[in-house]
C-alpha cells in the first residue's frame, strides 16, 4: 500500500486493513443509509460534521483521537497486506496534527478524515478510520462535481472488530456522500476482503499497479 499521508505533498490514504475474507453483515439493513437531498454536502461541511447512519458514527479527525486509536492500531496483524509498523502515541499525534489541516498546501486535495464509532454500543468506542483524499479542479467550499474531482478511498478497522461489515458500511456512507464524484481505491491483489468492499462501491479492478496493488475505480 503506498504511504500514508504525512506531509503537504499530494497524498496517498492510509493503508487499508487486512479484514476477514467474509465479513458478517452489521444487521440486515441494507449497506446505504437513506436516500441523500440532490444537493451533496461540500467537502469543508463533510469535514467538520459527523456522518451517522444509525449503525455507525463517522467523527471527523482529531488530534485528540490519538489516544484512542493508538490502540486500534497496535496489532501487527493489520500490517499484514501493506507493511510497515504500529504508530507510537507520539508518531500518531503528529500525524494527525498534518491531517486536520483538511487540504495540502498548494490546494489541490481535501483530506477527509473520520474515526469510526459503533453508535449502539453503550460506550461507543472507536473501531477504525476512513480516510478520503479529494482531488479536485478547483478546490472550493462547494459541493464536488463529477467532472472535476476524484476521491481515493482507504480504511483501517481494528482487529477485535472485523468481521462484522464495519468497514463496507463505513465506506458505502462516505461514498453516497462524496457521489457522484469518482472513486478509486488501490488494493493488494490478495486482499479479497477489500477488494469484495470496492466492488460494493462500485468499482472494478483496472490493470494500473502501484507499487504492488492494484488500482480500483469507478469510471
Amino acid at each position: 500500500m503506498r504511504p500514508e499521508p504525512l506531509s503537504p505533498e499530494p497524498l496517498s490514504p492510509e493503508p487499508l486493513s487486512p479484514e476477514p475474507l467474509s465479513p458478517e453483515p452489521l444487521s440486515p439493513e441494507p449497506l446505504s443509509p437513506e436516500p441523500l437531498s440532490p444537493e451533496p454536502p461540500s467537502p469543508e461541511q463533510l469535514r467538520r460534521e459527523p456522518l451517522n447512519d444509525g449503525l455507525l458514527i463517522l467523527e471527523p479527525l482529531t488530534v485528540e483521537h490519538a489516544e484512542e486509536m493508538v490502540e486500534v492500531l497496535a496489532d501487527p496483524q493489520l500490517y499484514a497486506f501493506t507493511g510497515g509498523s504500529a504508530p507510537t502515541l507520539a508518531e500518531l499525534r503528529h500525524r494527525y496534527a498534518r491531517q486536520v489541516a483538511g487540504h495540502s498546501s498548494d490546494r489541490t486535495q481535501w483530506w477527509l478524515n473520520w474515526v469510526i464509532r459503533l453508535r449502539l454500543d453503550p460506550d461507543r468506542p472507536a473501531v477504525g478510520y476512513l480516510q478520503a483524499t479529494v482531488a479536485a479542479e478547483p478546490l472550493a467550499a462547494e459541493p464536488l462535481a463529477a467532472d472535476r474531482a476524484t476521491a481515493e478511498l482507504a480504511w483501517v478497522v481494528g482487529m477485535p472488530w472485523q468481521g462484522r461489515g464495519i468497514a463496507a458500511r463505513a465506506a458505502g456512507l462516505v461514498a453516497d456522500q462524496l457521489r457522484p464524484t469518482r472513486l478509486i481505491a488501490h488494493i493488494h491483489p490478495d486482499h479479497r476482503a477489500s477488494e469484495a468492499i470496492a466492488h460494493r462501491l462500485g468499482m472494478a479492478p483496472t490493470d494500473e499497479v502501484v507499487d504492488g496493488e492494484r488500482r480500483w475505480s469507478t469510471g
